[in-house]
């Protein structure tokens, strides 16, 4: 299956993950069943918004008004691939429109 993640899907955390800080190793880290990712800035800030409100377009939108640049293939790219690990759902925008 060729997963593509569009500007208009919404993202969140599966149910059985969950971002958080690790104060030991000072970094967020994404938690799941019997294993711990750790993560670097840009990922816990995408993450972070991740809450099946913003859409990927307005995640973009958001970390370029933070940090001035922040590449939409690139945001995308990241959410593909937790998304095939099954770490992301996302809600399409055609389920949004057809809901």
């Amino acid at each position: 299956m060729d997963l593509t993640v569009s500007g208009v899907d919404r993202p969140r955390l599966a149910r059985h993950v969950r971002l958080s800080f690790d104060r030991t190793r000072q970094r967020h880290v994404l938690q799941l069943p019997e294993t711990v990712v750790m993560l670097n800035g840009s990922g816990a800030d995408i993450l972070a918004l991740c809450d099946g409100r913003h859409t990927v377009a307005e995640i973009v939108a958001e970390l370029g008004a933070r940090y001035r640049c922040v590449p939409d293939d690139e945001v995308r790219w990241f959410l593909t691939r937790l998304v095939a690990r099954r770490w992301v759902d996302l809600t399409t925008g055609w389920e949004l429109a057809d809901g």
